[in-house]
């Protein structure tokens, strides 16, 4: 019997995996950083996602408001605020008046 390479394998102690945040990649991107940065966040390959994406545009047109909203709703990398979020404060703090809790 003849093997090849090493077969050992080392295991993890069972526990809990620990996922990086969710937040759009600088690393790997194309346009914003989506594709990257969810598949990073699910361990999966970077063209599953953007395939997923095309589909879902040639197959209804989800693909596009599904991308802009993650575009709008994950944060980028280093940061923890989205575009969303910051647009949202700074109308908030605009409105005179009216940054009083109720």
């Amino acid at each position: 019997m003849t093997t090849f390479g090493d077969t050992t394998q080392t295991q993890t102690p069972a526990g809990p995996s620990v996922r990086p945040p969710l937040r759009r990649a600088y690393q790997g991107r194309l346009l914003a950083g989506v594709c990257a940065g969810l598949a990073d966040y699910l361990a999966i390959d970077v063209t599953l996602i953007r395939v997923g994406f095309v589909v879902l545009t040639f197959l209804g047109g989800a693909g596009v408001p599904a991308y802009l909203a993650c575009l709008l709703l994950i944060p980028e990398e280093g940061t923890d605020q989205s575009i969303a979020g910051s647009l949202l404060d700074s109308v908030r703090l605009s409105r005179p008046g009216r940054n009083h809790a109720h």
